[in-house]
């Protein structure tokens, strides 16, 4: 009779450590608006309610069954109706590995479909006392990373061929969701859809906050004419630049250089 057994050798990690700060239930929409500065990464998993969870200025749609993570000192606030998630935060020499090993970056932070786990966090969190929070905080917070299987493999797709692409050619002024489409075989709609279900954002803002990051990188390694910054980030319109850029910085390209070099002065 053959054996039914099944033996699966562990790679020993070159960093095991994986260490939980705290565990938290969070149902207060006044300390969600709260915004802090996050002093460890955090993984949180929305229990119920829809909103937004804001990361360095940057929002993000969340709802149940959402698993997204924050990097330790980004500035971080929550947002919503009726909104409930729990979180742990974390440290240790393992989160950079598997940050890096399921492709986790601050622009693909979340992972929509985990509704099964809410069960295994709220009665994880409701048993744990002083004496064992720290293994049951840890064992939720591998469990978490462990879902992930399988989401890299499913990135290698048309998605993370958009992420790519867009990062290589993001100074391209004509590059849009459309030429995309034409270019690869694609309709709109389904690049459309692919991207912002696992991105969480759309292509048009994910490539427009691109250009802008590269437009403070300019600016702060000394470019100043704001016209060639815009050319240089991918847009045609210097006006329509100044519109995105102080919809996404808060301020003017004009004040941002006004205000960095009265930083430098100091």
């Amino acid at each position: 009779m053959a054996s039914q057994n099944i033996c699966k050798f562990i790679t020993e990690s070159a960093h095991s450590d994986l260490k939980p700060v705290n565990f938290v239930y969070e149902q207060n929409p006044d300390t969600q608006a709260r915004k802090i500065v996050l002093s460890h990464h955090t993984v949180y998993l929305i229990s119920e309610g829809t909103g937004t969870m804001v990361f360095n200025g940057t929002p993000i749609p969340v709802k149940g069954g959402d698993l997204i993570f924050g990097f330790s000192g980004e500035e971080f606030r929550g947002n919503g109706e009726k909104l409930k998630y729990f979180y742990i935060s974390f440290s240790g020499g393992r989160a950079t590995e598997l940050f890096r090993r399921f492709g986790i970056t601050s622009m693909t932070r979340r992972f929509p479909g985990h509704e099964g786990m809410i069960p295994f966090w709220e009665e994880s969190i409701a048993r744990a006392r002083e004496e064992n929070l720290d293994l049951v905080s840890e064992s939720v917070l591998s469990y978490a990373f462990s879902r992930l299987t399988g989401v890299r493999e499913a990135r290698d797709g048309v998605a993370l061929r958009m992420l790519n692409y867009a990062e290589e050619n993001f100074s391209e002024p004509d590059l849009t969701l459309t030429s995309l489409a034409e270019e690869w075989g694609y309709t709109p709609k389904y690049l459309s859809d692919s991207f912002k279900k696992r991105v969480g954002v759309g292509f048009s803002r994910y490539l427009a906050a691109l250009r802008i990051k590269h437009a403070v990188f300019l600016m702060d390694h000394g470019v100043e004419a704001v016209k060639n910054i815009a050319f240089l980030c991918g847009f045609q319109d210097p006006l329509y630049f100044s519109k995105v850029f102080r919809r996404t910085v808060g301020t003017s390209p004009s004040e941002y250089l006004r205000d960095r070099n009265g930083r430098s002065l100091d």
